[in-house]
């Protein structure tokens, strides 16, 4: 076990519904709701739309009918991407110590921030709570406590506070344990949940004054560390790390119905542009490329190719996925959306490299993505595009 930090985890509230809010000000204390692609089902609410009783996960079609007051709209994975990058980038001026946990969570170590920043833990979480809003306009709940599973239930709490930030201390943790029901906490899902509710287990605090041998044997090493975390005790610290995707998809529906086979080429060209800028974000390549169809009565069409030598170059790729979509369309059949999945993700610098590679082609290669990359950082994303000359299948 670690010594005592104190750890916060920043959870950007209804993110997807809040990047819209950032996007189009207008939304802004309305009850707009976020589609899942080919707008299935809602995937992100705001107050108002929970409000209105629009549930998560309700298809649109359910929705639309019952809640016609609500404001829907399509996800855009690719701007939500970036509006995170620009969250974690004002956590990592803020702290040194930043783990990023998924695309609206991160664990910031505050230890020894309140001297630097001559505030206490509150006013620290205040503090950053606001600097987010105010440089990003993305509102965040903060939560601090002792340990990373503390900091997350006190995030949970901090979401119905007027101010967006709960702190768990040293004295407030018996008391909220107490207060905690068992499936509230983090790394107990439906399936353990039910096992302990069984044992009589209702509560966190029932959870902690479990012995270990009885944890051990019930649940096992993640028990222990469970219960030691809510006693304040860290077993995890947080780590600077980044985790590198092991796949990358990219798919949207269209705006509309379609069999043009230029459109569709476009359209795919996009999203293989937005998959090929995370590979090198990550800096990494892939070593294998497919290609999904979905038709306009939800029938999915995919194939996949292996590559000989690995790359993050979105022409390259290009080349590939269009044969693939080739392979796969039919001119009779309309369609509601693509998109390209690169698998097989290794890191840049330790692929084995084929023995007929031309290295002067490769080196043209790389500065012309290193072109691209610069390019968009100044001029925003998107300005550079590939487009296909139009053929008829």
């Amino acid at each position: 076990m670690g010594k005592q930090k104190i750890i916060a985890l920043v959870d950007c509230d209804s993110f997807f519904v809040s990047c819209e809010q950032k996007k189009n000000p207008e939304l802004k204390n309305k009850p707009v709701c976020v589609l899942s692609n080919n707008d299935g089902c809602v995937i992100s609410r705001s107050r108002e739309a929970k409000k209105l009783g629009i549930r998560m996960g309700e298809p649109y079609f359910m929705a639309k009918k019952e809640h016609s007051k609500g404001i829907y709209v399509s996800a855009d994975h690719s701007y939500y991407g970036e509006v995170s990058s620009q969250v974690m980038s004002v956590l990592k001026d803020f702290s040194p110590f930043v783990q990023i946990y998924s695309v609206d969570e991160a664990f910031v170590d505050f230890t020894g921030l309140a001297k630097y920043y001559k505030k206490n833990y509150y006013e620290l979480a205040r503090y950053l709570r606001q600097k987010i809003l105010d440089e990003v306009d993305i509102p965040v709940s903060i939560g601090v406590s002792l340990t990373k599973t503390l900091s997350k239930l006190a995030s949970d709490k901090a979401k119905n506070t007027n101010d967006g930030v709960f702190l768990i201390g040293n004295c407030k943790v018996e008391k909220v344990l107490k207060a905690t029901n068992i499936d509230e906490i983090w790394g107990i899902g439906r399936r353990l949940t039910l096992s302990l509710k069984k044992s009589g287990i209702l509560t966190a605090k029932e959870l902690v004054d479990k012995s270990d041998i009885w944890l051990d044997k019930h649940i096992g090493i993640h028990g222990l560390e469970m219960k030691h975390e809510l006693l304040g005790e860290i077993v995890s610290p947080v780590i600077n790390e980044t985790r590198k995707p092991k796949s990358i998809q990219n798919t949207r529906a269209f705006g509309i119905f379609t069999s043009d086979f230029s459109y569709i080429k476009n359209e795919l060209n996009h999203h293989i542009h937005t998959s090929c800028r995370k590979l090198r974000l990550y800096d990494t390549k892939c070593l294998q490329v497919g290609v999904m169809l979905r038709t306009k009565d939800f029938k999915v069409y995919y194939a996949k190719q292996d590559l000989v030598v690995p790359t993050d170059f979105e022409l390259e790729i290009s080349k590939i996925a269009i044969t693939l979509l080739s392979q796969i369309y039919q001119p009779d059949i309309l369609y509601r959306a693509t998109g390209v999945v690169l698998e097989k993700i290794g890191e840049t610098g330790i692929e084995q490299l084929s023995l007929y590679s031309d290295q002067n082609i490769r080196e043209k290669t790389e500065k012309l993505v290193q072109c691209f990359d610069s390019l968009e950082a100044k001029f925003g994303k998107n300005i550079i595009k590939t487009g296909f000359n139009e053929k008829k299948y």
